[in-house]
């Protein structure tokens, strides 16, 4: 086991399971994850092998007897008419048979209707009047010559979720992790291997849970297919409904009129509405009306009194076109039915998450850790619904007076969300604060953004916070510094006069304020510029190279070009330089790195094959060992005057997912997501370039 899996067998014992085992006791059996680890979580519990491997028997032995697959469902009801009483695992659903005065169940799987309800049952568990309830049941069998008497008795009913938890045990043991093994922990508990995402994206995975933890929470994901956008509201929790979005009736989603019992969101804590998006869908406009009124006031009408409900709403659907063409030609709600693509209901969206930066769902993304069981966590969140912890920002930020309510109210739930998901003890910091309010308030901001552009009547909003410093900090979101001669444009005119401009993010007076990157590089200036985690579009050639022309000495001193991808970012480097250079100008590249000690041997070859490669290229490449030890700064220095001061060196990419196949961020650097970093660009005084000029040829020469 790795140490954060020991860490959390120690301090999380019997509420924990290994996350691979789903896959090995499912086999055919067609149930959610939670249903999965609820029979995991009683069986194998444990980070001990031979107990687990037990368990895994035990529970495949508990599923072949007592799961219900379709195609056996007349064996299992000839076994429980021979057998009198039999417990069976299925989805039931209960209904009022007012012929009768008496309730009957439906076992989905078991394909047998009509089973007798006891009331007692129905008041325990009214969640079975309104949809289908995985649970664990005594179904027993009694003939009668009465032909209206049903043979089949629902004699016990045990839903599939964790009776209690000691949220004040839960809360008292996430002290005992850092910030980062506590995502960690969370990434590994919803199925995913921490190490192949990014910080942002294991903070855009779990928002998606905050409809979980936050009441009345208005949530839309729209992207590419297949980056599990649906996974997490049809496995993750027995306390959420996935439901078709062109499915959905105002019975079933709010109050039958006709007996004036309340529907799904009176029930779920969440109600996900999957394939939302999909321009030739149609949708009642009654159905929106209310919809809209819910989302705003918490309430609903269809008769005289208003009914209050806390279930949240997420929106979830597929993209059709890129973010460039969508803010380009349309905006980035394009995509939603017509209905929908209303200015009211989109301002009743508290969050937007960007689902384009969620990569496609692979197999080597999948944890083979430990998390939480899954109905463990969501009986946590479940609880943790009923508190507020938005008053945290107040401590350290203040948001921007010119934000409406609306705007404030949306910012402050995701803010109370995310901080009940990863400090429910209450031990963030100044730091880590920020970084949650600038994610809530891009979050929001994408929604205003886009209103702006769909209806004229919302103005633009200055999105910002103020420190205890008394600073202003802006926020952007990432497809802003993407692409910002497309994000600004307004209307079909304001976006025909943009299409063919390039903007310069480097002003030649950048203000004192650290500035956000916004577009690419295109002349060489001055200033600090910030990259934001997870955005494409940026390369070497965009950073580097209009400041590297006219150079005949580089030197980039960077103590960690030492494994081998680390080794391929400075090859990169060097046919960058090879692509920019005339044909005739000869340029010297020279690196100042620190050795490998664990693996000197590999790293001194590696160099060797860069210098190796360039002969003939009219680019000499060299290299050398800084013995002092205190080359610790990451800079690139040319004999022209320029130094530009890197934050991560040339290190500035993810590491892209390895496929069979082929993958175009693997080959082209545009493509390729990147970390957050940083970047200052600084001219050097003209009387200093003769003397790097020498300090570099020195260093080549010890080299």
């Amino acid at each position: 086991m790795s140490d954060l899996d020991s860490k959390i067998n120690e301090h999380f014992a019997g509420f924990v399971v290994r996350k691979d085992l789903v896959k090995a006791v499912k086999g055919n059996a067609i149930v959610p994850t939670y249903v999965l680890e609820y029979l995991l979580g009683q069986y194998c519990a444990t980070d001990d092998e031979a107990s687990i491997q037990t368990g895994i028997e035990t529970v495949k032995d508990i599923l072949r007897k007592h799961y219900v697959h379709r195609s056996e469902a007349g064996l299992i009801q000839s076994t429980i008419r021979e057998r009198g009483r039999y417990k069976v695992i299925d989805q039931i659903s209960v209904s009022l048979n007012e012929k009768t005065d008496s309730y009957e169940a439906v076992f989905e799987n078991l394909g047998i209707k009509k089973v007798a309800v006891d009331s007692n049952t129905v008041k325990t568990h009214p969640k079975l009047l309104v949809t289908g309830v995985w649970c664990i049941a005594d179904v027993q069998y009694e003939f009668s010559d009465e032909a209206r008497v049903s043979p089949w008795i629902l004699e016990t009913i045990k839903p599939i979720q964790i009776a209690k938890v000691d949220y004040e045990q839960y809360r008292d043991l996430r002290r005992s992790f850092s910030t980062n093994e506590w995502i960690d922990l969370l990434m590994q508990s919803i199925g995913f291997r921490p190490e192949a995402f990014g910080r942002r994206s294991k903070l855009l995975q779990l928002l998606r849970l905050i409809p979980f933890v936050e009441r009345n929470y208005n949530l839309i994901e729209l992207g590419p297919k297949g980056t599990g956008k649906s996974h997490v509201y049809s496995e993750f929790s027995p306390h959420g409904q996935l439901i078709s979005g062109g499915e959905i009736t105002i019975p079933k989603l709010f109050v039958n009129n006709s007996n004036g019992r309340i529907g799904l969101v009176g029930y779920w804590d969440v109600v996900a509405f999957d394939e939302f998006a999909g321009r030739e869908k149609t949708a009642n406009k009654a159905l929106v009306d209310i919809m809209k009124n819910y989302m705003a006031n918490k309430t609903f009408s269809r008769g005289v009194n208003p009914m209050g409900a806390e279930a949240s709403f997420s929106f979830v659907g597929n993209t059709d076109h890129n973010v460039p063409y969508m803010l380009k030609n349309s905006d980035l709600f394009e995509a939603l039915p017509s209905q929908f693509h209303d200015s009211a209901f989109i301002d009743r969206l508290h969050a937007y998450l960007p689902g384009w930066e969620i990569d496609v769902i692979r197999g080597e993304m999948f944890t083979t850790g430990y998390g939480f069981i899954v109905d463990y966590l969501a009986e946590i969140l479940r609880h943790l619904r009923s508190e507020d912890f938005s008053n945290r920002v107040q401590q350290h930020f203040k948001i921007s007076e010119k934000i409406s309510e609306r705007d404030r109210t949306a910012i402050s739930k995701t803010m109370s969300g995310l901080l009940k998901l990863i400090f429910p003890d209450g031990s963030q910091t100044e730091a880590e604060v920020e970084e949650l309010l600038r994610l809530a308030m891009e979050s929001r901001k994408r929604v205003k953004d886009q209103l702006a552009r769909i209806d004229s009547t919302y103005p633009e909003v200055d999105f910002h916070y103020v420190g205890i410093d008394g600073v202003k900090r802006g926020v952007t979101t990432v497809e802003e510094e993407e692409y910002p001669q497309f994000y600004h444009a307004k209307g079909a005119d304001s976006r025909d006069e943009q299409k063919d401009t390039v903007l310069d993010i480097h002003l030649a007076e950048p203000s004192k304020e650290r500035r956000e990157d916004t577009a690419r590089v295109s002349a060489p200036v001055q200033g600090h510029f910030v990259y934001a985690e997870n955005r494409k579009g940026v390369s070497y050639d965009k950073l580097f190279g209009p400041h590297l022309d006219g150079a005949s000495l580089v030197i980039v001193t960077d103590p960690y070009i030492r494994l081998f991808y680390q080794i391929r970012n400075m090859m990169e480097f060097v046919e960058m330089v090879i692509r920019r250079k005339r044909p005739e100008d000869q340029v010297q590249v020279h690196l100042v790195t620190a050795p490998d000690e664990g693996n000197l041997m590999r790293q001194r070859e590696l160099l060797d094959s860069i210098t190796a490669a360039c002969t003939g290229s009219g680019v000499e490449f060299s290299w050398a060992f800084d013995t002092s030890g205190t080359a610790h700064a990451r800079d690139i220095v040319t004999d022209t005057g320029w130094k530009i001061v890197l934050d991560r060196g040339l290190d500035i990419f993810q590491p892209p997912i390895k496929t069979e196949g082929f993958s175009l961020g693997d080959r082209l650097q545009d493509h390729r997501v990147i970390k957050g970093f940083y970047l200052t660009y600084v001219k050097v005084p003209g009387d200093n370039a003769d003397t790097i000029g020498q300090q570099a040829t020195g260093a080549a020469r010890s080299g």
